[in-house]
């Protein structure tokens, strides 16, 4: 028997990925909204309701206005904006976070997606706040590299249409340290303060790298490198969408450089560990338009419905 799913927010670029995930799958389907009533209130309360799950991928007020559309107990929501992302009453839909979230996701009727820079962010503290090498008090450091897909439609626009010299190079961003993802870094990657964050756009489509930089001195144990990788290794065994690289491996790099580009068109998330004993820096590495956002909540949506989790995504 096939789910209905609806997408409110079908023409976002979130939404527009869902619609080619799910596309290509026979137990799916989908219900559309027809274009002229986009923006009717009752016409999406009756598509939601009338799912077994509906995607919000929508700005976080609209997001919460559909929310509180549902009038029953059976349709579940996975959100995609920043609504609801450390909310107590909704689970954090990222299965690999502790061992215990998987069943979180699978039995929510609200489950909040992760932003893409968070879920590279969180994906590489977690495991070493749980293990007790870092300590919540830890004041992170951090940078993300990431495509301009990110923007949205209009960023996406402005970067095609080309003609434009500025564009071309790096573009930091959010540079009064108020970035919409700092509130959940912090408070799924185990921290008591958000991380000094900088984001920087480039002139690619998609692939996104969160660097977090580390000395001996600011750890709560003594580690080296070595210990961070056997430690990521350890805590993501078994997990299909979550692969550790070996340190400093010249097969990390691509003519020594980082391939911030190497994840794309799947929803896997790669772990880096570089430098050495007197200083390092984990990097993590998705398609933030996969991992790090629509392929997430597809991954969400599988484990919601019992199929099973890799149901349609590449790993």
């Amino acid at each position: 028997m096939s789910t209905k799913v609806f997408v409110d927010g079908q023409e976002g670029t979130t939404g527009l990925k869902i619609f080619e995930y799910l596309s290509q799958r026979a137990d799916v389907e989908i219900l559309r909204i027809d274009e002229a009533k986009r923006k009717d209130v009752e016409e999406r309360r009756r598509l939601i309701n009338a799912s077994d799950v509906t995607f919000l991928c929508l700005p976080d007020v609209a997001s919460r206005e559909s929310a509180s559309l549902v009038d029953n107990g059976r349709t579940v929501l996975i959100d995609a904006s920043t609504a609801f992302r450390t909310h107590a009453d909704w689970a954090y839909g990222l299965p690999e976070l502790t061992r215990a979230q998987r069943e979180k996701v699978r039995n929510a009727k609200r489950i909040a997606v992760p932003g893409c820079h968070a879920s590279a962010f969180v994906l590489a503290m977690r495991p070493l706040v749980e293990a007790g090498l870092v300590a919540p008090e830890f004041a992170a450091h951090s940078y993300s590299l990431t495509g301009y897909s990110g923007g949205g439609k209009s960023m996406i626009a402005e970067y095609e249409a080309g003609g434009n010299a500025r564009l071309m190079s790096p573009r930091p961003y959010a540079l009064g340290l108020k970035h919409k993802h700092l509130p959940e870094m912090a408070f799924h990657g185990g921290l008591k303060d958000a991380p000094l964050f900088t984001p920087i756009v480039g002139p690619f489509y998609k692939g996104l790298a969160v660097t977090t930089y580390y000395t001996p001195s600011q750890l709560a144990r003594s580690a080296k490198p070595e210990d961070v990788v056997a430690l990521f290794a350890e805590y993501y065994a078994g997990e299909k969408f979550v692969r550790v690289m070996p340190f400093n491996a010249e097969a990390n790099l691509d003519n020594n450089a980082f391939d911030v580009q190497a994840n794309n068109d799947t929803n896997r998330v790669d772990l880096f560990v570089f430098g050495n004993d007197e200083q390092f820096v984990t990097v993590a590495r998705l398609d933030n338009l996969g991992k790090g956002a629509s392929g997430a909540a597809v991954q969400c949506m599988n484990l919601a419905i019992g199929a099973a989790e890799d149901t349609g995504l590449k790993g």
